[in-house]
């Protein structure tokens, strides 16, 4: 199936067998196989015009996997199949029209996707179609009024609009419920300023939406007890629902002018992105002027509460700095390469990394994050938005960002977690050099060890804290094209055996008052406390 089997799933599907029916993930009825199931595989690669020849395969499930290029048409011909679940892919182009041949189908699943154009009209010849999700995509015109007929469907996070004169709700829905609720969420709709129909269950297939008061009673009326920080979102809070879950719930400042469009953004990526170093999105809350985001709660806080105070960080040991860096690279190799989007976050810092209950760290705030749904590695803005001390130098001066502005940005905070010092707002013996001149002084004069925080001195782990070193320097190189990809940074960090090269100068702003940052609290909770914005004439 020209598919890409890196967890080996796949090691028995040998071509020289008499038959595929002792393959595993594969039923055969009478020597004929009749369904494949490779859901959640870590399968990449593209799906095969060949899986056709499988006349009589009546289930295919493909779910969750990493699999791209288009949908093959040839699957079209596949007349048997009752269920085709492609869902959670990053199969791109247009819906094969050939689709709509398959006239036993009774379950269609090709959300999560990078799918655009419309929804083909020979859909509307699907008569057994029981369900259908098409969410999640980049598609477009009308719904055809027989695709709302069927029994459950499912076309949010699209750009569709639905059939002249229908009167049914359009977006998702059930028509056995016999009854609907619909909701104004036009702030939370991620594409679109329209109407989202929720069905009568309130369910939605991406996150929880929570009632206000639930909220509102979860965090004590956001009592300044439960208030864990303040950014530029607006403040955080801790809450409890009845049943005993911990929540951390962030709420849009009215006055902020940043956090509409930040909150919808946040909705849109993290409800895609699943990983253990990403913070996880339990819902958001929407209710007037109300705008909020649920996260799960996580004790530790942020980073920057514990390496930037003199008590806190001897708390952090540098096996324990390690494995914060290496979980953190890893979270970053995901946005970047291994997610369904690729996504540049921007924001990277130590405030923005949360702690769980085994300090181990998870990627926050994704308001300012771009998402890219080709093989795009960069852009450009206008609107330049980060942190001083975290942005990289093309991107402050020009505006442009790109994957190797986040690497930037991590070199920096390893270099924040060895030193426990803030790159901005540092300085040495009258020098104006921020921490990453005087980090690279010291590596020219072989005097790395010198940059390492105090508490760590003991551990003899002065090789591994100079390969640390080594990295983060590589990562704040001056020029883009120089700084490994973060791909490379996991290798790096992970195999010893990976050589080094010798890093080049450094890109930082010597700058003679340098301050520190202006929202930060000893207290602070994954919030954009040092975000800036800087409009440019262009």
């Amino acid at each position: 199936m020209h598919l890409i089997d890196d967890g080996g799933v796949l090691n028995d599907w040998k071509d020289n067998q008499m038959t595929p029916c002792n393959w595993g993930n594969v039923i055969c009825q009478d020597n004929k196989v009749i369904e494949i199931t490779l859901s959640s595989t870590g399968l990449a690669g593209v799906l095969s015009p060949s899986i056709a020849e499988l006349t009589t395969l009546q289930h295919l499930n493909l779910d969750g996997n990493m699999i791209g290029g288009g949908i093959p048409e040839a699957l079209g011909n596949v007349s048997s199949l009752t269920t085709l679940n492609l869902g959670r892919n990053a199969f791109n182009g247009s819906i094969p029209d050939s689709l709509g041949r398959l006239q036993k189908l009774q379950t269609l699943d090709l959300s999560e996707n990078l799918l655009t154009g419309e929804i083909p009209i020979s859909f509307s010849n699907l008569s057994s179609l029981n369900e259908i999700n098409l969410s999640g995509n980049y598609l477009k015109g009308e719904i055809p009024e027989q695709l709302l007929q069927v029994v459950q469907y499912n076309y949010t996070g699209n750009h569709l609009n639905c059939s002249r004169n229908s009167t049914i709700p359009c977006e998702k829905g059930t028509t056995k419920a016999g009854k609907w609720s619909v909701m104004d969420r036009s702030e939370v709709n991620m594409h679109r300023g329209e109407e989202i129909v929720w069905d009568i269950e309130g369910n939605n297939p991406d996150f929880t939406f929570y009632e206000f008061s639930k909220v509102l009673e979860a965090t004590n009326n956001f009592s300044i007890e439960n208030k864990l920080g303040q950014g530029g979102f607006g403040p955080v809070y801790k809450g409890q629902f009845p049943d005993g879950l911990d929540i951390a719930v962030k709420r849009l400042a009215s006055h902020s002018g940043q956090g509409l469009t930040e909150f919808k953004n946040e909705v849109q990526l993290i409800a895609k992105l699943q990983h253990r170093n990403l913070v996880r999105l339990l819902g958001c809350c929407s209710q007037g002027e109300e705008k909020m985001l649920i996260y799960e709660y996580l004790p530790n806080r942020s980073l920057d509460v514990f390496i930037f105070d003199e008590t806190r960080r001897t708390l952090l040991n540098w096996d324990r700095r390690l494995v914060i860096i290496e979980g953190i690279a890893q979270g970053l190799l995901y946005l970047h390469k291994h997610s369904r989007l690729r996504v540049i976050h921007r924001d990277v810092k130590a405030s923005n990394i949360l702690l769980d209950s085994e300090m181990n760290p998870k990627i926050s705030d994704f308001g300012l994050a771009k998402m890219f749904s080709s093989n795009d590695i960069e852009g450009n803005t206008q609107r330049v938005v980060g942190t001083y001390g975290y942005m990289a130098p093309e991107y402050a001066s020009e505006g442009l960002f790109s994957t190797k502005s986040d690497v930037f940005s991590f070199g920096v905070l390893i270099l924040e977690i060895i030193t426990g010092k803030r790159n901005s707002g540092f300085h040495k013996h009258g020098s104006f050099l921020n921490l990453l001149g005087y980090a690279w002084q010291l590596w020219e004069e072989r005097r790395w060890f010198a940059l390492v925080d105090a508490s760590l001195a003991a551990s003899g782990c002065t090789l591994e804290m100079m390969r640390c070193i080594n990295i983060a320097l590589l990562c704040v190189q001056e020029n883009a094209i120089d700084r490994p990809t973060m791909s490379d940074v996991v290798a790096m960090l992970s195999s010893k055996s990976v050589a080094l090269l010798e890093p080049k100068h450094p890109g930082y702003f010597h700058v003679r008052v340098a301050k520190e940052e202006a929202f930060t609290t000893a207290e602070s909770y994954g919030s954009n406390d040092a975000t800036v914005s800087i409009p440019y004439g262009r």
